[in-house]
């Protein structure tokens, strides 16, 4: 029996990577309820779960021909999988904070301070950042492996990585960048993490240091396709498509792509970057077929 095709197994990781992070969350019920009340609520029921199919593509992909992931790599992947998106979930409930972005709606529905409190989301964001660790920390894999991961999500959710970004971002606000400044701060905010979920399946499956370069590569061009994609987004689609706010970057007078090159420039860059993902993964073969789809799946959002 063959693959499932694009659709299908996306579909599966999605709901595969819900119930891993309802397994790895603390019950609401649990004391301080609140604060597991938003945490939960943060994390579950919405999200494209982009970044944990990230990992999951990519320890595919690097496990040898002919083999299958093995059950602790499996677990493994399902660690750094929660970790990712537990990351990504803390970043969105700060970013959405008054003294950030200030939004009122994320994934068709309140944001977290709106829905709590402000002081509740902030602790939530808190919470949530050392519990992606603790599951990193618990991986069924080599030692050695274990600290890779963790010092690579560090890298890429610290101030060299996601949170830079995202200070370089609010400094920027009503300035004018140049498209190497925008590529940096955007390479930081956004494809940091996006770099950390491919490498982090690739560190769980043992990759080599060669296939980790092309998986580097692949991870440099979907990363800023998919902040290029958010770019365009914010001005073709609207508040109910994206579930959050749309026209932010231009009411808030935030420098983009659609700003610097236009719309019909932003999808020239799109389809340039969807072409280099697909020749970082040549030497893969075979094995890269479910990064190539995500590829372009992230290119093709509703663009």
């Amino acid at each position: 029996m063959g693959a499932p095709d694009f659709a299908a197994w996306l579909a599966a990781r999605v709901r595969h990577t819900e119930a891993v992070l309802d397994n790895a969350l603390p019950e609401a019920s649990a004391a301080p309820e609140t604060l597991h009340q938003a945490m939960r609520y943060a994390v579950l029921g919405g999200g494209k779960r982009i970044r944990a199919a990230l990992v999951y593509a990519a320890g595919e992909a690097c496990v040898p021909s002919g083999a299958t992931v093995s059950s602790a790599q499996g677990l493994a992947l399902d660690h750094a999988a929660a970790a990712v998106e537990l990351i990504h979930a803390y970043s969105l409930v700060h970013d959405d904070l008054p003294c950030m972005d200030d939004d009122a709606l994320r994934r068709g529905r309140p944001t977290v301070h709106v829905q709590f409190d402000e002081a509740t989301a902030m602790l939530a964001g808190d919470a949530l950042q050392p519990l992606a660790f603790e599951l990193l920390a618990q991986m069924p894999i080599a030692p050695a492996l274990v600290v890779q991961a963790v010092e690579l999500l560090a890298r890429c959710a610290g101030s060299m990585g996601m949170a830079g970004g995202q200070a370089i971002d609010c400094a920027s606000v009503g300035k004018v960048l140049t498209r190497d400044q925008l590529q940096t701060m955007h390479g930081m905010k956004t494809g940091a993490m996006l770099q950390a979920s491919v490498l982090l399946g690739g560190v769980v499956a043992g990759a080599s240091s060669t296939v980790r370069q092309g998986l580097e590569a692949y991870a440099d061009a979907v990363g800023l396709a998919f902040q290029v994609v958010d770019d365009v987004l914010d001005v073709v689609a609207d508040t109910a498509t994206l579930g959050k706010t749309a026209g932010k970057d231009a009411a808030g007078n935030k420098p983009t792509y659609v700003s610097l090159l236009g719309l019909d420039g932003s999808r020239e860059l799109l389809r340039a970057l969807r072409d280099e993902a697909r020749a970082a993964l040549l030497p893969l073969g075979p094995s890269g077929t479910r990064l190539a789809e995500l590829a372009d799946f992230i290119v093709g959002r509703n663009c």
